[in-house]
């Protein structure tokens, strides 16, 4: 499970980058709560989604030459220029070479040897989000890839992540743990791009879960707001309640109620 008490290799920032800043805002807010604090005069525009005063999520203006609007999956290095060129051996790409964020910690944005972008978050007075897998935070992250066994090769090499699989209906569902924490620090699957073709049209990705305590009301309020259902609300045995969604800017994301250890 995804939790504050961060270990390298697991996630521990989320941002998004949209055209519509604005937009974003008041889907977000009216979809999780969540409300938006500017990180300074100096932050480019950037900010925090917060929600009763905990940052869940960072947020930007972007332009065209960014790529689509999205959301970007952050993971946690202890040195952001040796996973950087460890990530670069292993056949991905330095999308945003690591930088210095204000004293707050390095950052970059790399991509994997499908294409698929992820971020690295190296702390230093900021060590990641203030909340995890409760509602409204982030609980899960899930990839979208061609090969299962090229990826979980490329995220060992990079991020010494350690996958194993699980009986799914269907078959066999590909989780993903850090090595520093065991199945127990697991936060994440792997799935083939064959068997979700709803997810064909977006590439390569990693897609982020928020929790919620309702999925149901969450989808209907998402439509309201100008959101797109991609999958409807359903229901795993053993798993949860969930729905894949897309805002108002075309910004994939899904929602669940787990069934633990919320319910």
């Amino acid at each position: 499970m995804l939790t504050t008490r961060f270990v390298d290799g697991a996630p521990n920032w989320i941002d998004i980058g949209t055209s519509d800043l604005d937009g974003a805002l008041a889907f977000y807010g009216g979809l999780f709560g969540w409300e938006f604090r500017s990180a300074g005069p100096d932050a480019g525009g950037y900010g925090f989604f917060q929600l009763e005063g905990r940052t869940v999520a960072g947020g930007m203006r972007t332009g065209p030459d960014q790529g689509p609007p999205s959301w970007t999956v952050y993971f946690q290095s202890e040195d952001a220029q040796a996973t950087a060129e460890a990530a670069e051996q292993a056949h991905g790409r330095v999308l945003v070479p690591p930088m210095d964020v204000m004293g707050q910690g390095r950052m970059a944005v790399l991509a994997d040897q499908a294409g698929a972008p992820f971020g690295l978050w190296q702390p230093g007075r900021t060590k990641g989000v203030d909340m995890a897998d409760e509602p409204g935070g982030l609980c899960w992250v899930e990839l979208y890839t061609p090969d299962i066994a090229a990826a979980a090769a490329f995220y060992y090499k990079v991020l010494r992540l350690e996958t194993s699989g699980m009986p799914f209906p269907g078959g066999t569902y590909t989780c993903v743990n850090p090595a520093a924490g065991g199945e127990d620090a697991m936060f994440g699957g792997m799935v083939p791009m064959a068997d979700a073709p709803d997810e064909v049209a977006a590439g390569p990705h990693w897609l982020p879960y928020f929790e919620v305590e309702d999925t149901d009301a969450v989808v209907e309020q998402a439509r309201r707001l100008g959101g797109t259902v991609r999958t409807p609300a359903t229901s795993v045995e053993g798993v949860g309640r969930m729905a894949k969604l897309a805002d108002p800017q075309g910004v994939r994301f899904a929602v669940i109620r787990s069934d633990s250890p919320q319910s």
